[in-house]
């Protein structure tokens, strides 16, 4: 998809499918026919979704735009992600956890996030600002960050992921100095209390200053991810929340359209009841091709003529472990 995009085409963000989580034999059979491949390396969503639909990538801003698309506004300061991680001590290495899937209350991300704007803000150029599960880091002046969001680094040794290069100084003397704030707070006693990991450090990712709006050619984008809804914003695109079904997205689009699933419903049944439709849309021509995006990065490809493959039955990607 370009500016020229199929208006008969879909992109479609899916659970996981790989290692088994696939049951249904008839659906296995026609992903099996399709173009499936497993895609490497870390990948963060938006990536994946603008080298499907020829749309070009930001060189930075990703939190600016995450926050546009929460607020419906663009922020007009440098702004960088700060977002709740747990950083654990192995034998010889750090290894970071993601924790947004976990869970974390919004009472615990205000008080931790009060906390370090009343001890690390005042009278610096900072300032830490929560909004529901994402914090956020403005600053006078930019500084280094991360250029990957925490999920994508999750389970993951961060330091092949933090900014490197001469500028890198103000992110690790200020990673180090929230680290000793989130030490000791009354939260992370509370957490681990009750069996959860602490949040003992913040993963500041995508800093920058939002793009200039443009207009742009671009399908309608069904989705709650606020990064995505804040490059639509970007683009003066159309951004609607997920609408609960594939069937339900086709109806409100006449010119394809890019779709994701909430980003924590690994549920099989949602995965499964996608899939029959969107065989289905393919079957009567509703659709003319589909890219789904699986989210432990199994990709398939999916045209009507893909049908005559009848010789294909099955396929190893189904079944294998992502870390097989």
């Amino acid at each position: 998809m370009n500016a020229s995009y199929d208006k008969n085409a879909a992109v479609v963000v899916l659970p996981p499918v790989a290692n088994g989580r696939l049951q249904n034999s008839a659906l296995k059979t026609w992903l099996a026919q399709s173009d499936l491949t497993r895609e490497n390396g870390p990948k963060e969503l938006l990536a994946r979704i603008v080298r499907e639909t020829g749309l070009p990538y930001p060189l930075r801003g990703f939190a600016a735009l995450r926050m546009w698309g929460q607020t419906g506004d663009r922020p007009a300061n440098w702004i960088a992600a700060a977002d709740p991680v747990y950083l654990e001590a192995r034998l010889d290495h750090l290894c970071l956890h993601e924790l947004r899937r976990a869970g974390v209350a919004a009472g615990e991300m205000r008080a931790l996030f009060n906390h370090l704007q009343a001890t690390l803000a005042i009278g610096t150029e900072y300032g830490f600002t929560r909004l529901g599960s994402y914090g956020y880091l403005s600053s006078r002046n930019p500084i280094a960050t991360a250029t990957l969001p925490a999920y994508v680094v999750d389970q993951q040794k961060p330091d092949e992921f933090l900014p490197s290069g001469d500028d890198t100084a103000k992110h690790r003397n200020l990673h180090s100095e929230i680290e000793m704030a989130l030490h000791e707070h009354e939260v992370n006693f509370a957490r681990e209390a009750d069996g959860q990991l602490p949040i003992n450090s913040l993963w500041l990712w995508g800093g920058g200053t939002a793009p200039e709006k443009t207009t742009r050619a671009q399908p309608p984008l069904f989705s709650d991810d606020a990064l995505l809804t804040g490059y639509w914003y970007s683009a003066t695109g159309v951004a609607e929340p997920w609408l609960g079904s594939i069937d339900a997205c086709i109806e409100e689009s006449v010119a394809g359209f890019i779709a994701e699933t909430p980003e924590f419903d690994d549920r099989p049944e949602l995965l499964e009841s996608c899939l029959a439709e969107l065989r289905d849309a393919l079957q009567s021509g509703r659709l003319s091709s589909v890219t789904i995006l699986f989210r432990d990065g199994i990709r398939a490809h999916i045209r009507r003529s893909h049908a005559v493959r009848v010789w294909r039955r099955s396929s190893r990607l189904l079944e294998e472990s992502r870390d097989a």
